[in-house]
């Protein structure tokens, strides 16, 4: 297994599905996690079950929207803990629809979120990568950053504005040290996905064709994710930057 000892790692979006699989990877994996989400039992209970596992993990709420929340929680690790090696940008949000059913605000609520977050926390985050010339970032795009999907204009939008965001910022700071990537997962089992499949009339015949759209048959699980969080975050992926690592079990093969 790669080793994040002696690291320290922020992941926001940490609540549950891949957030709260990477938080536990990554602590699994030696380092301190804080563990960040907008609800805060959530962060409280992926903090508790690192820490049933003998890990090192610290929950706190953050909403990735709230810019002042953002420069806090990085001024309060890197005080307590000197460092920050470790950035996963995994808050995110979806909506379903099409250009001329989808409104306005919808748009801007998922720009918010999923990229302005982004912004928002890396931003905080930075300067402590930069002042010891290391760090890894990690940002959450996703399949629909790289092709269109039916249905999903905004949440599209948003994901292939990750990849851009994930590639300028690793092209402006990889003579720093810091690199940064983005993680591109197909259809994920997760709490969000599991939400959505009992909006549909035939929930069992939406999970099969959301399946079938990948080649391999399934959807991906949480932790086949966070495997690949862990491989960027350690010192092995030290020449991988600007990258949107697919995880899509076949989709755009």
């Amino acid at each position: 297994m790669f080793s994040l000892s002696g690291k320290v790692a922020l992941v926001t979006g940490a609540g549950s599905g891949i957030g709260a699989a990477i938080a536990e990877t990554l602590a699994s994996a030696g380092a301190r996690v804080f563990a960040t989400d907008r609800d805060a039992a959530t962060a409280d209970a992926t903090a508790e079950r690192i820490r049933r596992a003998k890990g090192r993990a610290e929950p706190a709420p953050l909403d990735v929207v709230d810019e002042e929340a953002c420069r806090t929680i990085a001024q309060m690790i890197v005080r307590e803990t000197g460092a920050l090696d470790v950035l996963v940008n995994n808050a995110g949000i979806g909506h379903v629809g099409t250009l001329l059913t989808t409104e306005g605000a919808d748009l801007d609520r998922l720009y918010q979120v999923n990229v302005r977050g982004i912004f928002n926390v890396t931003r905080a985050c930075l300067p402590a990568m930069l002042e010891r010339g290391a760090g890894s970032v990690i940002n959450m795009a996703s399949v629909g950053g790289t092709v269109g999907i039916r249905d999903r204009l905004a949440y599209c939008t948003t994901k292939f504005a990750v990849v851009g965001l994930t590639r300028s910022m690793a092209l402006d700071h990889a003579a720093s040290g810091v690199r940064v990537n983005c993680i591109c997962p197909g259809r994920v089992e997760t709490p969000f996905v599991s939400a959505r499949l009992r909006e549909y009339a035939d929930p069992e015949r939406a999970s099969r064709e959301m399946s079938a759209s990948q080649s391999l048959g399934r959807m991906g699980r949480p932790e086949e994710i966070a495997a690949a969080a862990l491989y960027l975050a350690s010192d092995e992926a030290a020449f991988v930057t600007g990258s949107a690592l697919m995880i899509d079990g076949g989709w755009t093969g």
